[in-house]
């Protein structure tokens, strides 16, 4: 087990807590394996009815993967850290699958910031979930701004999004708060921070079987507290702008709305990665289409080209390593980039019988 997670079981409730303070919880793949062994032994437990995941700090709940070590393992011999790598994305990625799944109710409290692994861990299926914000929460799937795409799911939760709010996500990485993440449906109740102290109260003292209504009685009321969504009142505007055929016509469209909002979301691609941007906007057009299973195994395929190519290693220097907030990005320009460029990120890697995510259903 890690040193960063702690599990116990309390009222036939596990209790998972992510305790990385320092580095946001971003996943480390021991954290990732840590999980993975908790949740699959409560699965078969007869004495436990539900799992709680929540952080340490109200800081953050997870900030998503190790980026640090993204970038150090990516520049590794095969033999080092690249091994690691692989690990990594194929035991996030069936961690994902397991939660999306999990036959238990499932309750992440996603107080703080919830960015790309950390979204991975709290959108489980709509059987099991109970997701949580406050007034601190801070949602995005940023990978864009580190030439990467929006991974642990993505491809699934975000292209079903209401409209076209996950492309809008995806291809801004920009952060929202809860009242936008229960409007985009990824989230379930608001409960305001200075009432976190007594829903873990009710946690503790509620049997797991009843926890998910218990959960949903108290935080009822309190979910127009969250206030107005920023998305709603620029649903048609979204819709309209980021359902266009392409990324170059995306911004096109957003160049000719002269509103804050279209202006805000236009100048946030223009720091983007215009390879990865048009990568996901393909990504999120086959997901639609796919199960969870297979939304996984396109991503992990996509992840090995994206380490191959060097966007994502480049991405990272610029942010973690250097900071000089200045990527070199491959091509430079939207223009530059071509249909073949984005479909060799879909092509297979493995055969089907050798993918690492071929037992996933």
């Amino acid at each position: 087990m890690s040193e960063f997670v702690h599990t116990c079981v309390r009222n036939r409730t596990g209790c998972i807590t992510l305790d990385r303070p320092k580095a946001l919880n971003s996943l480390s793949l021991d954290m990732v394996r840590a999980l993975a062994q908790a949740l699959l032994a409560w699965r078969d437990d007869a004495g436990v009815d539900a799992v709680v995941i929540r952080s340490s700090s109200a800081k953050a709940f997870c900030a998503g993967g190790d980026i640090r070590f993204f970038h150090d393992a990516g520049r590794a011999t095969p033999l080092d850290g690249s091994a690691l790598l692989e690990d990594f994305f194929s035991e996030e990625y069936a961690l994902n699958h397991l939660i999306h799944y999990y036959p238990k109710a499932y309750v992440a409290l996603l107080d703080g910031v919830v960015m790309g692994g950390g979204m991975g861990v709290a959108q489980a299926g709509p059987d099991s979930r109970v997701r949580i914000v406050t007034e601190g929460t801070k949602m995005a799937m940023p990978e864009v701004n580190i030439g990467l795409f929006p991974d642990v799911g993505g491809s699934y939760f975000l292209s079903r999004a209401p409209g076209r709010l996950g492309h809008y996500l995806g291809l801004t990485g920009l952060t929202i708060g809860a009242a936008d993440a229960l409007y985009a449906g990824l989230a379930d109740h608001f409960v305001p921070q200075a009432r976190m102290a007594e829903l873990a109260a009710l946690i503790e003292a509620t049997p797991g079987a009843q926890l998910r209504g218990a959960i949903a009685a108290f935080a009822a009321p309190l979910r127009g507290d969250a206030g107005a969504s920023a998305l709603e009142g620029a649903r048609a505007a979204i819709d309209r702008h980021f359902g266009m055929d392409s990324v170059a016509a995306v911004t096109a469209s957003l160049a000719a709305d002269d509103s804050a909002f279209a202006q805000r979301a236009l100048a946030a691609m223009a720091q983007r990665s215009p390879l990865m941007m048009s990568v996901t906007q393909e990504l999120l057009r086959r997901g639609a289409a796919l199960g969870v299973a297979d939304c996984l195994r396109m991503e992990r395929t996509l992840v090995r080209h994206n380490f191959a190519n060097g966007e994502v290693l480049e991405g990272v220097r610029a942010l973690v390593i250097d900071k000089d907030n200045a990527p070199r990005w491959t091509p430079a320009a939207l223009a530059d980039v071509t249909a073949q460029m984005v479909e060799g990120f879909f092509a297979p890697v493995w055969p089907a019988y050798a993918h690492p995510l071929r037992d996933l259903t």
